[in-house]
């Protein structure tokens, strides 16, 4: 970026300084964007990894940093014009602006209770809120904006949108080196850069230049290695079960989901609710006295106890366990059952079937299954498509990663432990569980 466009710098850990021109300054500095602040990047991870206090303020734009070398790349190709940085980096800046308190923790809720998603939220906050305003000021259509956000811009080339929210997007690249950063665990420090500046244009579809294989799949393993040691670390899952749990319970009388007002929903963030919750006033409700003892316990970290867990990688989704439990009434039944045999109240057995694709998913939330290689020659670029799946050490993992566990309450560990092992036995869950 060019020394007179920088009106602003933040001192960031993981990439040095980051540089803000005066629309992004503006967009920063927006009560909007601030509130991004006050909502954790992992949720409830900091009750297991102490250090993970950072926020989706920093990844976003840390995010924002990361396009921007990524334009630079391009442009230096021919594949972009100047102005096109400036769209990409803004697309980049807002693209979890969404998001709600606890992240996607809130999200599966909303999901639940109305169907919408974090890039529902974004697109309707560049739309109706203080910052299509600011972009309009500048001369950015927040029509287009909303929809370049979330990678999804039918204005856009193909691969402007997958830098945004593709298997190759920015986005991912700083998630993994923030979180191992603050986390502490050493599976995030991949050469990120090496991919940024290997990154090729065809057919109007994002590629890597053959040579950064290496690094691609460094960081796929990453990827891969950080969901099982801190996304889904069954500790982690616990508290994240729990605010889920409490959400849900609460949201009817609290009108957490209800996005009507879009001055509520952007006053949510973490410790709001979390206070909102454990100030509930029961009223004689079951649902909410369960919501305020559940969010109290997070606050106090008196987490759930795990008392099963089976892991599975599957090629086949259909074959997965998150078909079967995705469920309620299979969920419920299976809580049933084991409460039966533990002489307790179902209520208080939990399941937790988290599951994500083992490679990142596109903005189109489809797994990445193939990747475009180039070679650079005299003739210019020669692109070959290969399957993921038939990648040296990618194809190892690739497919889709489920956990099944079961959480209950400290004090009914071992009944419950112990009707779980009589009712799984030695045959597993499969014979089990009724399609």
């Amino acid at each position: 970026m060019p020394l007179e466009a920088r009106a602003a710098e933040i001192r960031d850990p993981v990439h040095g300084y980051i540089y803000a021109t005066d629309v992004e300054k503006d967009v920063i500095d927006s009560h909007v964007f601030q509130r991004m602040r006050r909502i954790r990047q992992l949720s409830g991870a900091h009750l297991t990894y102490p250090g993970a206090q950072h926020t989706r303020f920093e990844h976003m734009t840390g995010t924002m940093h990361l396009a921007g070398l990524t334009a630079q790349s391009l442009l230096s190709k021919g594949e972009l014009k100047d102005d096109d940085v400036q769209q990409l980096r803004l697309a980049a800046l807002l693209h979890d602006v969404g998001h709600g308190p606890f992240s996607h923790l809130f999200e599966e809720v909303m999901t639940e209770k109305n169907g919408l998603t974090h890039e529902d939220m974004t697109t309707k906050i560049v739309k109706e809120s203080e910052v299509g305003d600011i972009l309009q000021k500048y001369g950015f259509d927040k029509e287009t904006m909303s929809s370049f956000a979330i990678g999804f811009s039918p204005k856009k080339p193909q691969f402007m949108n997958e830098v945004i929210g593709g298997g190759l997007s920015v986005d991912i690249m700083d998630y993994l080196l923030r979180d191992s950063y603050f986390t502490g665990v050493e599976y995030g420090k991949v050469d990120i850069h090496r991919v940024l500046n290997s990154l090729e244009v065809v057919e109007k579809r994002l590629a890597l230049n053959h040579a950064a294989l290496y690094a691609f799949e460094a960081l796929m393993i990453a990827r891969y290695e950080m969901f099982k040691a801190v996304y889904f670390h069954r500790t982690v899952r616990a508290a994240e079960v729990m605010l889920i749990k409490a959400l849900s319970l609460a949201d009817s009388h609290m009108g957490l989901t209800d996005v009507s007002d879009l001055n509520k929903y952007l006053s949510m963030t973490d410790e709001v609710v979390l206070n909102k919750l454990t100030e509930l006033k029961t009223q004689g409700s079951s649902d909410l006295k369960r919501a305020k003892q559940l969010a109290e316990d997070v606050r106090d970290r008196r987490l759930f106890k795990c008392v099963f867990e089976r892991v599975l990688h599957r090629r086949d989704q259909d074959r997965f366990m998150a078909r079967i439990f995705a469920q309620k009434r299979v969920r419920d039944g299976l809580a049933d059952e084991i409460a039966g045999k533990a002489d307790t109240d179902p209520d208080l057995i939990y399941i937790d079937v988290p599951t994500a694709p083992s490679v990142p998913i596109t903005s189109t939330r489809q797994a990445l299954t193939s990747l475009t290689l180039v070679s650079r020659t005299k003739e210019g670029l020669v692109p070959e498509t290969v399957k993921v799946e038939d990648l040296p050490l990618v194809g190892a993992i690739s497919g889709y990663m489920d956990i099944l566990r079961i959480y209950t309450t400290a004090s009914l560990r071992e009944k419950v432990e112990d009707a779980v092992k009589e009712f799984f036995g030695k045959e597993g869950y499969a014979g089990k569980v009724s399609m």
